[in-house]
């Protein structure tokens, strides 16, 4: 038998190119399968490949393999699928059920001797292996069982975190997997069966009373009520119905509003008579929505950051010397490491956690202090999450009213203005609550209105009239009256008598409803007032879009300039409408009709002005990370399909808006201009093309060609657009992106997709991105980024590296700021342990010259009392409370970082070479001389050498604790600094005054009689003051200092700038050719 296998590399199915700067490639084995076909007697043989729980089947026609996909590959429309989705049969079933395989999302579990075995294979543990072995070979257990202890309780710790990160993986899958599900076959049966059973095309019935959906599937009949936390973040809500007979193709992404999703609970179900709620299955397993939000945080995205690639580095390369000089390296290379860098991020985990910020991915802690820009949502993370009514300012007569309206009750309770909020909306009760979208809920609480829907929750649609709003206030206009006419024996006197005139309540019946459409952006209900002989159509929407929709005369000459005002002001602006129906109009027209043919020649009747705060914390939060030269970002959602969980993201939170918040939060200065960038795609009529257009608040479209360059040139400014532009961008203009991005500031009405794309093209740049977002539609860009904080604790935060359960902004600056002080403290252990390791090298080295070594106790002090004790308690150390501009070092190998780093090694080597040289110009020293095969410890050489690198431990400890900028002083870890002065205290006892028992434990030569030999103990002393002082010069005055910098890029002859983003804002505007237009 052949094994065939393929080297493939994976592409984003977001992206038509890949944007993995790792280039990725993977050999997978290919398969092959025989199906049978559904004629009889007929198979057809298949060959494929898994990679990361997705199938990839070989296309004969492309002649390549593509992935697989479920009922949205086939390319049907929604009219084929809304006709043709009968059911399949048993054969059928089972052949997809080949094809596709069972409906499961599976999550390993490994137990703790698996997550074991991988984790000891970690270089580092390697190392620490072998050189546990290798002191126990050379008799020196004490060490060797406290390097074990350590290494251990790392292992464990990390262990006993990545398996409650598989279980908590685990559990949001379980539920998935456990239910059982009603298909309805072709030939009209019904069947209860398992749901990992099931196949795309499959027919399901949705129960009355709810179920948690377990594939993604196209509703067909009937309405849902849907929550969708878990995906979205939202816990508001959503009624998903069935979709319009059209011609578009079907895409799940962006036919969200007729689509259930894996993972979400169906919480009630609503239907027309004996009608089931049906579906059909479009996508299963780890093809579904929520399978590929498990698949993107099983296989995220590797981070390239040099910290940890150089610490390897330094390991791998030892492991060659390792073959040559196994003693040595014990020495050189620190077997402690690992545990003394794992105590301080659990130090870092636990100010955290003070913090209320919660983090599932330790390693990024270190990262954090490399962030160079911060990628900020808008609604729920820079503002609050709810929206205030500010105001209504109505129209008549293509006027609009003199003066503004704070509040719908002081209007006429009978007007069209408050009947279309009182009408156009989505809400519902649920059990006895009412629920819904946000805003709908604001606005018609504003109104003081009550709504009533008759029946049961799950056959509501029964009625002719299934919802029905009337004021709760009495009504002080006008009533409606309609004639009375009693029936029976009792009343036929009275009937005589002429009609009765009987008042009947102002109350209004939402006949039908058209729910909010994101290439609409609109909403529309046809209603009927009670006693009326005519039915009013009430629609509600962008302004410029119910603009469209208005007949032109409707609209005041002034609409655009009081539109502008109001949104440039930061506030959200929905425009209202309505037209009375015909009086031939009737409910069964109602609710066959499409809502194309009814969206049309509206009457405009007004604004519904709303705002949202900023929240307190946004302003001096962006204040600081600018003050930091951190760059800030906002990227608002509220477009395209993605739209319908927040559509008054798109009603009013246009570009103005999102600017006037910018400048709110400080992320535009009062001196800074803003330019919208304005793409289109290609028409009929036009090629591709680009504008610009200087933003005002003041003004529009005042500015010439020559005003936009001399801004460009001599004024602070930054770009703006609207996801619109960036997809036409991003299609037609790719070789603007980068200085698009460069001097992008805001970025609206971005899609999801659209976020996570933002984040990645940022990367590409060689930003290191922060996301900070309030988990509804972040979810894609938290994942992508190399620090995602969610501001939410939905499930969907799981993908998230940070949660913060304080629902502002101040927890990038605690993130920021932690990041800088775990990375500095980071670099200082590994530099302390380093040095370490060299100073106990040199020291054997030198006593091997001399003929003598050190003792067991003597290294057991060094190892573990001094050097094991110092680089635990060093990480306690808390972060400093600002933020300075310049950021830490990412890498250890630098020039900058590596040449104090040689320094230091040589001004160690030259005190222990001066110690001996000092100690052989003494008259009563006499040079050792052993027999061979005698190991002589106790001797001067031995004592001067020992106590002399002592106190080079506790001095390189000292200055590489050092605080500012990044860390609180080093005398503010209470610890560290007791630590340090009785490791001091001690060694001083050692060197000038060691009683007779406490040298011979040290093996150390005792005090003696000798008058110079005491005084040669006191001088001594003089050493470790003298590199006390040139090590804290070289660390202030040399180490990370400008001229340093600058004199090595003019040795590497460095002439630009490393980083892309660096390179491209270096561009002049006079270079931009392809600023061709400004409107």
């Amino acid at each position: 038998m052949i094994n065939f296998y393929a080297i493939f590399k994976p592409q984003p199915p977001i992206y038509p190119e890949p944007i993995d700067p790792h280039e990725n490639f993977f050999l997978k084995l290919i398969h092959t399968s025989i199906i049978a076909d559904c004629s009889p007697g007929e198979s057809r043989q298949i060959r494929y490949f898994h990679l990361h729980h997705v199938k990839y089947v070989w296309d004969n026609e492309n002649a390549s393999f593509s992935r697989l996909l479920g009922l949205e590959g086939e390319k049907y429309t929604i009219a084929q699928l809304l006709d043709h989705s009968q059911g399949l049969t048993l054969q059928e079933q089972q052949q997809k059920l080949q094809l596709y395989g069972k409906n499961v999302i599976d999550i390993e579990v490994k137990s703790y001797w698996t997550l074991f075995v991988e984790e000891v294979f970690n270089p580092f543990y390697i190392f620490q292996v072998f050189s546990v072995i290798l002191w126990s070979l050379d008799d020196y257990y004490y060490y060797a069982g406290c390097v074990f202890v350590l290494s251990a309780i790392s292992i464990i710790t990390s262990l006993i975190q990545t398996k409650k990160q598989s279980l908590a993986l685990y559990d949001l899958v379980a539920a998935s997997n456990v239910h059982t599900v009603t298909v309805c076959y072709r030939d009209g049966h019904c069947k209860i069966v398992e749901a990992d059973l099931l196949v795309p095309g499959d027919l399901i019935l949705i129960p009355p009373h709810g179920c948690h959906m377990t594939c993604d599937a196209l509703l067909l009949s009937g309405n849902c009520i849907v929550n969708e936390s878990m995906l979205t973040g939202e816990c508001v809500p959503v009624t998903k119905t069935p979709p319009s007979h059209s011609d578009e193709i079907y895409d799940p992404n962006f036919h969200k509003r007729h689509t259930l999703f894996s993972g979400t609970h169906v919480i009630q179900t609503r239907f027309y008579g004996n009608n089931k709620v049906t579906a059909v299955v479009i996508r299963t397993g780890f093809y579904t929505s929520k399978g590929e939000l498990i698949r993107s945080i099983l296989f995220p995205k590797p981070v390239d950051f040099k910290f940890y690639s150089d610490a390897f580095k330094f390991v791998a390369d030892i492991e060659t010397i390792l073959l040559r000089t196994l003693d040595i390296v014990t020495i050189v290379v620190p077997p402690a490491l690992p545990a003394a860098m794992t105590v301080g991020t659990v130090y870092s985990l636990n100010r955290l956690k003070k913090l209320k910020i919660f983090c599932i991915a330790p390693p990024k802690i270190n990262i954090c202090g490399k962030v160079k820009l911060v990628c900020f949502d808008k609604t729920g993370t820079l503002t609050e999450d709810g929206l205030d009514i500010w105001g209504v300012l109505g129209c008549e007569n293509s006027k609009f009213h003199s003066s503004l309206v704070s509040s719908p009750l002081k209007l006429d309770v009978t007007s069209p203005l408050v009947a279309a909020m009182a009408t156009c909306h989505t809400l519902t009760n649920i059990e006895g609550k009412l629920t819904g979208d946000p805003l709908d809920l604001t606005m018609f609480e504003a109104t003081q209105w009550d709504l009533i829907e008759p029946g049961h929750d799950t056959n509501r649609y029964d009625m002719l009239t299934p919802t029905v709003v009337k004021p709760m206030r009495k009504t002080s206009a006008r009533q409606f009256f309609c004639l009375y006419r009693p029936e029976g024996r009792a009343s036929q006197a009275r009937s005589a008598m002429g009609h009765r005139l009987l008042p009947i309540p102002y109350e209004i019946g939402i006949v039908r409803q058209f729910p909010f459409s994101s290439s609409r952006q609109c909403m529309t209900v046809i209603a009927r007032t009670l006693g009326s002989n005519h039915m009013t159509l009430y629609c509600k929407g962008a302004p410029e879009k119910i603009s469209c929709l208005c007949r032109p005369n409707s609209i005041p000459e002034d609409f655009g300039s009081v539109l502008m005002n109001f949104t440039s002001a930061g506030y959200r602006v929905i425009a209202l409408s309505y037209k009375p129906m015909d009086l031939k109009f009737n409910w069964l027209q109602a609710q066959k009709i499409k809502r194309e043919q009814v969206e049309t020649d509206l009457e405009f009747i007004g604004l519904l002005i709303t705002q949202n705060m900023l929240k307190p914390e946004s302003l001096p939060v962006i204040q600081e990370l600018t003050a930091a030269r951190i760059r800030c970002v906002m990227a608002t959602g509220g477009d395209f399909a993605f739209l319908y969980y927040r559509p008054w993201h798109v009603l009013g939170d246009n570009i103005l808006t999102a600017v006037s918040v910018a400048r709110n939060c400080g992320m535009v200065l009062p001196n800074e201009w803003v330019i919208q960038v304005k793409a289109q795609a290609p028409d009929e009529t036009h090629s591709s093309r680009i504008t610009y257009k200087i933003l005002d608040t003041t003004v529009e479209n005042s500015y010439a060609y020559s005003d936009c360059m001399s801004i460009m040139e001599c004024e602070k400014w930054h770009f703006a657009l609207d996801g619109k532009s960036w997809a036409a961008v991003c299609s037609h203009f790719p070789e603007l992106l980068p200085y698009i991005l460069t001097k992008g500031i805001v970025f609206s009405r971005m899609g999801p997709d659209q976020k996570t794309q933002l984040v990645e093209y940022l990367q590409n740049l060689d930003y290191i991105v922060a996301m900070c977002g309030d988990g509804a539609n972040d979810c894609g860009a938290l994942k992508a980024a190399h620090i995602g904080i969610s501001l939410s604790e939905a499930e969907a935060s799981v993908a998230a590296p940070f949660t913060s359960q304080i629902a502002n902004i101040k927890c990038v600056l605690h993130l920021i700021r932690e990041g800088r002080c775990a990375l500095v403290t980071s670099f200082g252990v590994f530099k302390f342990m380093a040095l370490y390791s060299l100073i106990q090298f040199i020291s054997v080295l030198l006593l091997y010259m001399h003929g003598t070594m050190l003792g067991n106790v003597q290294f057991l002090y060094i190892d573990l009392v001094i050097t094991t004790t110092l680089a635990v308690v060093m990480g306690r150390t808390g972060p400093t409370s600002k933020l300075v501009p310049q950021r830490p070092l990412g890498s250890l190998v630098a020039a900058v970082n590596v040449i104090p780093l040689l320094l230091q090694i040589v001004l160690t080597l030259v005190v222990q070479v001066a110690a001996l040289y000092f100690l052989i110009q003494q008259d009563w020293f006499q040079p050792i001389s052993p027999k061979d095969g005698e190991e002589l410890i106790q001797c001067w050489e031995n004592t001067s050498v020992f106590c002399v690198s002592c106190y080079q431990y506790l001095i390189l400890a000292t200055i590489y604790s050092k605080g500012y900028p990044y860390r609180n002083p080093f005398y503010t870890n209470s610890l560290f600094l007791l630590t340090l002065l009785s490791l001091t205290v001690f060694t001083t006892v050692l060197l000038v005054n060691p009683i007779d028992p406490l040298a011979e434990f040290f093996e150390l030569m005792p005090l003696g009689e000798h008058k110079d030999m005491k005084h040669f103990r006191l001088w001594l002393l003089v050493l470790p003051f003298i590199h006390l002082i040139s090590a804290l010069i070289i660390e202030v005055y040399i180490a990370n200092t400008k001229w340093l910098k600058d004199l090595v890029h003019f040795l590497t002859r460095k002439r630009v700038p490393k980083n892309k983003y660096k390179r491209v804002s270096e561009m002049t505007p006079t270079k931009l050719h392809w600023i061709a237009e400004i409107t």
